[in-house]
């Protein structure tokens, strides 16, 4: 069996009960990274445990091992936050379990998406997610170009460094739409920006976070 578990995206107690007795009483947990994910389990008092890791650099033969651990044993599935098979390696495993018959059940909780529209105080009933644009120039050049023709709300994410970049190309490329920007959701240092990008820019107090960005819908 296993259980796509998600685990908090800031603050340390943001995880459900129900997640917190799988991750106790399962076998082995399947991780990203084991320094976040022992860390996160040491703060709930989970000790012990047996770690596999999954991440961007796991090969089409890493991941197919993973299977029949989970064919065989109890297993968790974490990111380093969040849900897992949500942007990373995580779906990879989903679709090859469900491949092989072996069950797979969601351990819903905190999502950074959920968070940044809960917080846009507007009702957005279609969105593009578009997620994370290419890092090569002309690519992600390409990429914005296409979606500037899109009406709805579109949100974005990136790595945290690319933080200034990616509202430098919103200004480039979207002047004229409003956003809202959400950066370290649910840590103490929490921001939350809305309006035109000169004003996200401008309100800017460091060069890299965590974050999303909504752009609202024309």
């Amino acid at each position: 069996m296993l259980y796509v578990v998600a685990t908090p995206i800031g603050d340390v107690s943001e995880i459900s009960l129900r997640a917190l007795e799988i991750l106790k009483n399962c076998d082995v947990v399947i991780c990203e990274s084991t320094k976040e994910a022992s860390k996160l389990l040491r703060a709930h008092g989970i000790t012990g445990k047996s770690y596999e890791v999954l991440d961007e650099h796991s090969t089409p033969e890493d991941k197919a091992a993973l299977v029949p651990l989970c064919a065989e044993k109890t297993v968790a599935l974490v990111s380093d936050c969040g849900t897992p098979g949500f942007c990373d390696p995580g779906a990879d495993l989903v679709r090859l379990c469900r491949q092989k018959n072996v069950p797979v059940k969601s351990v819903l909780g905190a999502s950074a998406l959920m968070g940044l529209l809960s917080l846009s105080g507007q009702r957005i009933d279609e969105f593009v997610f578009r997620g994370f644009l290419p890092a090569e120039n002309e690519a992600r050049a390409r990429a914005l170009k296409d979606l500037t023709k899109e009406k709805r709300a579109i949100i974005l994410m990136d790595t945290p460094y690319r933080l200034k970049k990616t509202l430098n190309d919103m200004k480039e490329h979207f002047a004229q739409r409003r956003f809202l920007l959400t950066m370290n959701l649910s840590q103490e240092e929490e921001i939350v920006l809305e309006g035109p990008i000169d004003k996200l820019i401008g309100g800017l107090k460091a060069d890299k976070a965590e974050f999303m960005l909504l752009v609202y819908p024309v």
